[in-house]
This record gives C-alpha cells, sequence and structure tokens, in this order.
C-alpha cells in the first residue's frame, strides 16, 4: 500500500441524464431517464432529480414511469457521450500516462506516475483543479475519490457524489470501512451478500472478525481470501494503462417477439454487419464468432464457432452467425439477439470464399436483403433494390426522443416524442433559453436529423427558437 493517497477515481455524475440536461435547457432540474423506451426497455442513467422518486439504473423502463410519470424519458445519444468522454479521457491523460478507463464516465488516474502528486495537499490540489478543468470543458460535473488503492479511490469518490472530492489519508482505512454494509466491497453482489448475512455477517468489520479461514469455508480461496483482505483495506492492484478488449459485440432486445423464421435470419445478419462495423472501427478482427438468443421464455442460449483465422469480414461474420442459428429453436419466439466476435487479433485472414460470394450477391441481390425489421433498432435502412415488379413501399420516419434534428426554418432542436404520424419538437441549443414547441408531420421534408451540438461554447442560437410558436401534440 502507498504512504500517499496518489490514486484517483473519477465518476461523472448521472453522467447520461446529465449530458442530456446539459443539452436541453428546459430539462435543466427536472427529472430525466435515458435508456430504452420499449416495454422491454431498461433504464441507463437517471438524474438526481429522478432518483428522489427511486429510479435507479437497471430498472425496467415500465417501472420507472411509473415512478416518476412525469419525468423526460430519452433514447441514449451514444455519439455525444463518446465525444464528452474523449474530453474528459484527455484531460486525465494530461495528469498522468497511467489513465485506467473503466467506462465512457469512469477511470482510475495514478497521480504518483505522473509526478504531479506524492502527498495529501498536492492529491488534493490535483483533484480540485479536474473538477475545474471538467467543468470547464464539457460542462458537466464529476466526483473524484483520492486514496492510496484503488478501492478504495473508488470508495471515495461514491461518498463524494454528486460533484464533490473524497479524499481518504492513509492510515484511517480501516475505522472507515468497519461500520460499512459488506456490499460495499468489490466483488460482493446481492447473492454473495446475501450469504454472508446468513452466517451473521452484514458489515465489513465483521468480515475481518471472522477472519481469512472462515470466508475461505464460506466463499472458497479465491474468493474469501480476496473479500478478506480488502476488508483489512488490503489492496495492491496497480492501475493498468491499457485495457485491452477481448471481444466486440452488438445485441438488440425487441419489443414484441420474433416469431418469423426469416425476420430472425435477417436480424442476425444486419447485427452481424454491425459488429464487424465496431471490429474495424476498433482496428481489431476475431476468430470466433458468438450468438447469443435470449428466447421467450427468458431462457439464453450462446453458441460459437472458432474460423481457421482472424477475419474483419463481413460476410464471413454473417456466415457464421447464419450457420450458429440453425442449431438453436426459435420456436416459441425471441426476445434478444446478439452477435459478438471474440480472439482478436490486429490482422486478417481473408476468406476468399466469402469475399467471392459476398461480390456475387452484390451483382444480383438475395431476396432475404430485402426484409425489414420495422420498429427495431437499426431499421429502416434499405439493404437491397427493390424487384422491378414490386414498386417501393414508403417507410414512415422514426425519431427517437431526446435526438437532435434541424427544421430548414426553425433551426437546431431535439425530438420530444412522436406518434400517429407527428413528431413533436423543442428549438433550444445548449446555450439558449429553454425553447418553443412545435409539431410537424414525421415526413415534412423540412425537418432533417442532425448530429448534437457541443455543449460548450455552442452559441444562443436565439434567432433559431424565437419564432417557434408553443403547439401541443404528440408525445409532449
Amino acid at each position: 500500500m502507498r504512504s500517499a493517497p496518489t490514486i484517483l477515481h473519477l465518476d461523472m455524475d448521472a453522467f447520461y441524464a446529465s449530458a442530456e440536461q446539459a443539452a436541453k435547457p428546459s430539462l435543466r432540474g427536472k427529472a430525466v431517464v435515458v435508456g430504452g423506451l420499449g416495454p422491454r426497455g431498461v433504464v441507463a442513467t437517471a438524474s438526481y432529480e429522478a432518483r428522489r422518486f427511486g429510479v435507479h439504473s437497471a430498472m425496467p423502463m415500465g417501472q420507472a414511469r411509473r415512478l416518476a410519470p412525469n419525468a423526460a424519458y430519452l433514447v441514449p445519444r451514444f455519439g455525444l457521450y463518446r465525444v464528452i468522454s474523449e474530453q474528459v479521457m484527455g484531460l486525465l491523460r494530461e495528469l498522468s500516462p497511467l489513465v485506467e478507463p473503466l467506462s465512457l464516465d469512469e477511470a482510475f488516474v495514478d497521480l504518483e506516475a505522473g509526478g504531479v502528486a506524492d502527498d495529501e495537499a498536492s492529491a488534493r490540489a490535483v483533484g480540485e483543479r479536474l473538477r475545474s478543468d471538467i467543468r470547464a470543458v464539457t460542462g458537466l460535473t464529476g466526483s473524484v475519490g483520492l486514496a492510496a488503492s484503488k478501492m478504495l479511490a473508488k470508495i471515495a469518490s461514491e461518498e463524494a457524489k454528486p460533484d464533490g472530492l473524497r479524499l481518504i489519508a492513509p492510515g484511517t482505512e480501516r475505522a472507515l470501512l468497519g461500520p460499512m454494509s459488506v456490499r460495499t466491497l468489490p466483488g460482493v453482489g446481492p447473492a454473495t451478500g446475501d450469504h454472508l448475512r446468513r452466517a451473521g455477517i452484514t458489515t465489513v468489520e465483521e468480515i475481518a472478525e471472522a477472519g481469512e479461514d472462515e470466508l475461505v469455508r464460506l466463499l472458497g480461496k479465491a474468493h474469501g481470501g480476496s473479500l478478506y483482505a480488502m476488508a483489512l483495506a488490503l489492496d495492491e492492484r496497480p492501475v493498468v494503462a491499457e485495457r485491452e478488449s477481448k471481444s466486440v459485440s452488438v445485441e438488440d432486445t425487441y419489443d414484441v417477439d420474433i416469431h418469423d423464421r426469416v425476420r430472425i435470419r435477417g436480424e442476425v445478419a444486419r447485427l452481424a454487419d454491425r459488429c464487424v462495423q465496431r471490429l474495424r472501427a476498433a482496428g481489431h478482427s476475431g476468430r470466433t464468432i458468438v450468438l447469443k438468443v435470449r428466447r421467450f421464455d427468458f431462457s439464453t442460449l450462446t453458441r460459437s464457432e472458432t474460423l481457421r483465422g482472424p477475419t474483419d469480414d463481413p460476410g464471413v461474420v454473417r456466415e457464421a452467425a447464419a450457420r450458429l442459428l440453425e442449431s438453436v429453436d426459435t420456436t416459441g419466439g425471441v426476445r434478444l439477439l446478439g452477435v459478438g466476435v471474440s480472439g482478436l487479433a490486429d490482422y486478417t485472414q481473408e476468406d476468399l470464399f466469402a469475399q467471392a460470394q459476398a461480390e456475387a450477391e452484390a451483382v444480383e441481390p438475395v431476396g432475404e436483403a430485402d426484409e425489414g425489421a420495422p420498429g427495431q433498432a437499426g431499421a429502416g435502412e434499405p439493404e437491397g433494390g427493390s424487384r422491378a415488379e414490386e414498386p417501393a413501399v414508403p417507410v414512415e420516419r422514426r425519431w427517437a426522443a431526446g435526438h437532435d434534428v434541424r427544421h430548414a426554418e426553425y433551426g437546431h432542436g431535439w425530438v420530444q416524442g412522436s406518434g400517429l404520424g407527428r413528431v413533436t419538437v423543442r428549438f433550444e441549443t445548449p446555450g439558449s433559453a429553454p425553447g418553443r414547441v412545435r409539431t410537424f408531420r414525421t415526413d415534412d421534408p423540412e425537418l432533417t436529423p442532425a448530429e448534437p451540438l457541443p455543449l460548450v461554447g455552442a452559441g444562443s442560437c436565439g434567432e433559431e427558437v424565437g419564432a417557434a410558436g408553443v403547439v401541443t401534440g404528440a408525445g409532449g
């Protein structure tokens, strides 16, 4: 263990929801819930205003709506969140070469390795300056924990929330941890916590008092031994600069169970293409193709196939995923499908047969390529030409709640809701006053999707919102 609190843990406050509030002046100070909005959606993040109603991450969206019926419910905008995350991670890398990202909104930093802190005073100064820089660059807030170990730094940042800083001085760790719940320690989830409770152990101090032998008897050698060490505030894990990806995957949950086998094949092919896009964006290829199927009864099946060599060819991945699907019984319907690639490498071994087949399909589209998936994520993009004898059927444009749009007359805004052929838009920008609302037909040619605006330095754009009149409509 270190003698100074030079490990920093940053956790952005209610990240997705806070980003949406910063982008949408009319939502500031109000309950905001971000996640999947379908019947089977779950909450990704809830603003602190929404948490007062009991809404929290991973909660079914239907339950959240019952608890907070007047909250704003928005579809995530991951493109915006990644841009903000890159800005934040850039600030962290200015402090040290050892930055360990855990997610888009969370990371460890070894301040000692960066030479910016070597005692309590300097560590606290760095933490306060970081919080100030994050607010200036992104307009958002983050909570900082400082301690001599990763475990304690993470606990400190949780105690600092929201928008605070907590430093745990070396030598005070045992006294701090003692009265805390066993669930505070990493790796203690509901099942382990319940197992310990039945043994009469509910606090960290009681774990330490039970002794290592008892913990090993209850939880096994590896888990019991590590839990006992953490209860003694012993954590020697280093901050690791690069967390190597082990796999790349995508999945979709469907509002209504899919029964049509042709439709399921089309969804698997589409997911395979999306997975390859992510794989290529990360500069990787992979050898093992994985298919995930969650059936109507919530049973989840996974199937995998390992290729002769790594690939990033969409044709190869599609074919492998299709073969895996043939071994799965989908008679009762499926509620979730996923495709992943593991065994990652930095080079590819091209499959010439798959390439030739892909080229042939490009010349003569296969019938299944025209199968659509109306109402599902990613649907609506044509995957083949229409047959000459079948006129193209116009597809109603879908507008995701919270996503950016631009109107030829009213400028930049965001979708409040849509339905019954109407879409309701609030015209405002991060730097403007709360904007006005108008409702349009979903096929209005003057309304188009738009890219998110920067949260800081976007300007007021008052001329874009001033002329919009208040009109009630669908999805308000």
